[in-house]
């Protein structure tokens, strides 16, 4: 049997440029004075990456369980259970214009990507442009 090759890398690697991302259009969003166009953007990339990363953990986690690493597996899924209903508040704060408990969600993601350490930023702010409109596009949140 081949090798299983990843052209994107490993689901791992993938959810690691995720968070990279969302760590720095975290920090973009804490300069902003107001919301624009832009902050629904990068909202907008922040719920699609975070729909992303948990899909990226189901298939990390199904790849421990063929090896018989249950606990492991677990673990894993134990340790992402709050990506889904995070996403799906921030959309629901997107799509409803409540943007007065948007800090309150923004401080509590920004503590789950405290531990990655941003020197300078490395994204374009091409990597979000566009994405409320596709968000806002796609019918309940579905990619």
């Amino acid at each position: 049997m081949s090798r299983i090759t990843h052209i994107d890398g490993t689901p791992t690697q993938q959810r690691n440029a995720i968070r990279r991302a969302i760590a720095e259009i975290l920090r973009h969003l804490s300069e902003k004075k107001s919301i624009d166009a832009e902050a629904k953007d990068m909202l907008a990339f922040i719920v699609v990456g975070l729909r992303s990363m948990d899909t990226s953990i189901d298939q990390s986690a199904s790849a421990w369980e063929k090896r018989d690493y249950y606990v492991k597996a677990d673990q894993l899924r134990r340790e992402w259970l709050w990506l889904p209903d995070t996403s799906k508040r921030l959309e629901q704060i997107l799509r409803s214009d409540d943007w007065a408990t948007a800090p309150i969600e923004l401080a509590g993601l920004a503590a789950r990507f405290s531990d990655i350490r941003i020197s300078t930023f490395t994204k374009s702010p091409t990597l979000w442009q566009g994405a409320y409109k596709k968000l806002l596009a796609s019918p309940n949140g579905k990619r």
